[in-house]
């Protein structure tokens, strides 16, 4: 594990394969980072989520998309959670990430996903009590 320029480190996750962990602490209203890969369109977007397991991917908007697999930052580790401690925001083309609270060195960072290509047949292992069940 290595410190990034943002002060987060990826590790193993508990609730799924790779997450990413602050480092230090964080406040809350900070700006954590960016998801940061490959500009494509919505379409080559959806075309490569159907052929993989395992994405990184997020629609800007009706026609755009971000593919973190290739040139991706460390946030593309980013595991979903029910009760997350970050949000992620949308703005010209960047994906950005703040924290919801304050977050304690150590603590897995998460933000909830929202609509994705699973369409709810995806189980959720978030481990919170507002588990929702599904993705």
């Amino acid at each position: 594990m290595s410190l990034t320029r943002y002060g987060v480190v990826v590790a193993r996750s508990r609730i799924d394969g790779h997450g990413v962990f602050a480092a230090l602490p964080i406040d809350a209203r900070r700006k954590i980072g960016e998801f940061t890969g490959e500009l494509i369109t919505q379409r080559e977007a959806r075309e490569r989520a159907a052929r993989s397991k395992r994405i990184a991917i997020v629609e800007l908007n009706d026609s755009e998309a971000i593919d973190a697999r290739r040139g991706g930052s460390e946030f593309r580790f980013v595991n979903h959670s029910c009760a997350p401690n970050m949000y992620m925001r949308i703005f010209r083309r960047h994906v950005e990430f703040y924290a919801l609270r304050d977050i304690r060195p150590g603590e897995e960072l998460t933000c909830f996903y929202g609509e994705t290509h699973h369409d709810g047949s995806l189980r959720c292992r978030c481990g919170s009590r507002r588990c929702r069940g599904f993705l």
